[in-house]
């Protein structure tokens, strides 16, 4: 499943607007951004990369003003993580991704209402309520509502729970699918809302929206053992490693 889910990385990197491939490598590039979260690269499965395609790819990121990193499954391509290493990568982070495909999927039986959004004003509220999720590391933004709706109009899904003055308590999107997966990302509940089940309802909402549009399976990462607990609930089971390398100034 490793090669299944970096091949998707590849493919999902290949939707953004700007996209370089550099010795294996592929750089997908936001140009409404500068964030290192939106700006990143993966590697081809199997790539081998030298110290002249490692070099290649850094010079791709600081010629736009950009910090060098990547995502990606280790196993799917294992001599990729030693070349960056040997040109000073360091390990910004470590994650287990869940899968859940359509046999094991168990959405919950009395689901918190979950809906689509469809006006700028609704966007708008999710991208604010996902900001305050995540502590204010994704700073809400016309360009990151404006993010949230290509999600769902290029065949992705975005769901959230409504407060009751109409706002956003909590919401979760899914990519379009690509190479028969789709990912599951941006989960997040404001402070004031959570332990309500409205994680559960949102991821829910998004891998069964991916499901019927004919995704053959569905992937996450997880921040702590308590979201690990609500995904393996919806049918998520462990599968394999995210390796996230950057290169510091």
């Amino acid at each position: 499943m490793d090669n299944h889910v970096q091949s998707f990385a590849v493919a999902n990197l290949r939707r953004r607007p700007v996209v370089v491939e550099t010795g294996g490598f592929v750089i997908g590039v936001d140009p409404t951004s500068t964030s290192p979260y939106l700006n990143y690269a993966t590697p081809l499965p199997g790539s081998r990369p030298t110290a002249e395609d490692v070099a290649a790819l850094v010079g791709a990121f600081r010629e736009r003003g950009l910090k060098p990193r990547l995502e990606f499954a280790p196993d799917a391509a294992p001599e990729v993580e030693p070349s960056l290493r040997a040109a000073g990568f360091t390990t910004e982070a470590s994650h287990t991704y869940l899968v859940c495909t359509p046999d094991t999927f168990a959405p919950p039986v009395s689901a918190v209402p979950v809906e689509t959004p469809a006006t700028d004003e609704e966007y708008a509220a999710v991208d604010a309520a996902l900001c305050e999720a995540y502590d204010h590391a994704f700073p809400a933004s016309p360009e990151g509502a404006a993010r949230l709706r290509r999600i769902e109009e290029r065949g992705g899904a975005v769901r959230f729970v409504r407060t009751p003055d109409g706002g956003c308590a909590a919401a979760a999107t899914c990519s379009a699918p690509a190479e028969g997966t789709a990912e599951a990302a941006g989960v997040g509940t404001r402070p004031a809302f959570r332990g309500r089940g409205h994680a559960g309802a949102v991821t829910a909402g998004v891998t069964g929206a991916l499901f019927e549009r004919g995704a053959g399976s569905v992937w996450l990462e997880y921040g702590g053992e308590g979201s690990r607990r609500v995904y393996e609930r919806l049918g998520f089971r462990p599968r394999g490693t995210r390796l996230y390398l950057a290169l510091e100034d």
